[in-house]
């Protein structure tokens, strides 16, 4: 089984990003399909979402986070699951910028 989690962070702010949106989409037959969606909790993660094998998606609403001044309103993360284990999806967000990497 793979297993996938997030964890949101404010750069800016310098804590946990807490209640952020986030949907999971898997990719079927060339459509985008949503499997799981839930906010993040007071220490910016979710975990305990499961993902299958091919193209994976992260939708993250960074604009009902970070507010109407937002820049970025909606940060998609889209990667690939190859094998199972562990995939761990992180954000880093502030007002201009945002990073992400596989992390473990």
């Amino acid at each position: 089984m793979t297993t996938l989690s997030t964890h949101v962070l404010d750069t800016a702010r310098g804590k946990p990003a807490a209640g952020v949106p986030v949907r999971h989409d898997e990719r079927r037959d060339g459509e985008w399909c949503e499997v799981a969606a839930a906010h993040t909790d007071e220490d910016g993660r979710i975990s305990g979402w499961t993902a299958n094998p091919g193209e994976n998606r992260l939708i993250f609403d960074t604009g009902e986070y970070l507010g109407p001044a937002a820049f970025y309103s909606e940060v998609v993360v889209a990667f690939m699951v190859r094998d199972d284990g562990h995939h761990h999806v992180p954000l880093l967000i502030s007002g201009y910028g945002y990073s992400t990497y596989r992390g473990s």
